[in-house]
């Protein structure tokens, strides 16, 4: 364990940090202070999962009746986000960063790393909150919790980046999905 409570990676490697591992030797080290590990760690249950996200779907379905589409098209979105990374991993098989010099700050559920899940669920649910809410606020999480995953040493950055662009491509396929399904059959914009 490392001063910040960090888990051990398990693997010692002489060499010296270069490439994405030194980036995210160099963000942790001018970021990886307790607060931001503490907040860092609080994002990440959140995104596990996309529970978060499919929480925050519900309950603005609940709240927001005249808008209780768009918001199950979050939770939908966030899933199929998720659902996607899931399988990009099972293909790419990347393993999570293991250098001696990362500290590992928080468990992950699985050993492979390629992309974010989390990026990937947060993107796809941010854009799809800001048609929900019709506020673009809901993008601030995204490089927030992108960052968080370099933080926790549980991503390189080149995850967190393809997490972000599976998040979008997901978003924008969940909206054009979400805007047949609400359309009349037979209607002009088939």
């Amino acid at each position: 364990m490392s001063d910040h409570g960090a888990v051990s990676s398990g693997y010692e490697d002489a060499s010296p940090p270069s490439g994405e591992v030194a980036a995210l030797v160099a963000v942790q080290s001018r970021l990886a202070t307790p607060a931001v590990l503490n907040v860092a760690k609080a994002m990440s249950h959140f995104g596990e999962h996309a529970q978060g996200w499919l929480a925050i779907s519900a309950l603005g379905a609940a709240l927001s009746p005249r808008r209780r589409k768009e918001w199950l098209t979050v939770g939908a979105g966030a899933v199929s986000a998720h659902a996607a990374a899931i399988l990009i991993k099972l293909v790419v098989r990347r393993k999570r960063p293991h250098h001696p010099a990362i500290a590992i700050n928080v468990g992950t559920p699985s050993a492979l790393s390629f992309p974010s899940a989390h990026a990937t669920s947060t993107t796809a649910a941010a854009m799809l909150l800001c048609r929900a809410t019709r506020s673009p606020l809901a993008l601030v999480i995204v490089p927030a919790m992108a960052l968080s995953r370099l933080v926790l040493g549980v991503h390189y950055p080149t995850d967190v980046v393809a997490g972000v662009g599976v998040g979008a491509a997901v978003a924008g396929a969940t909206t054009r999905l979400a805007r047949r399904v609400g359309q009349p059959r037979g209607s002009a914009h088939e």
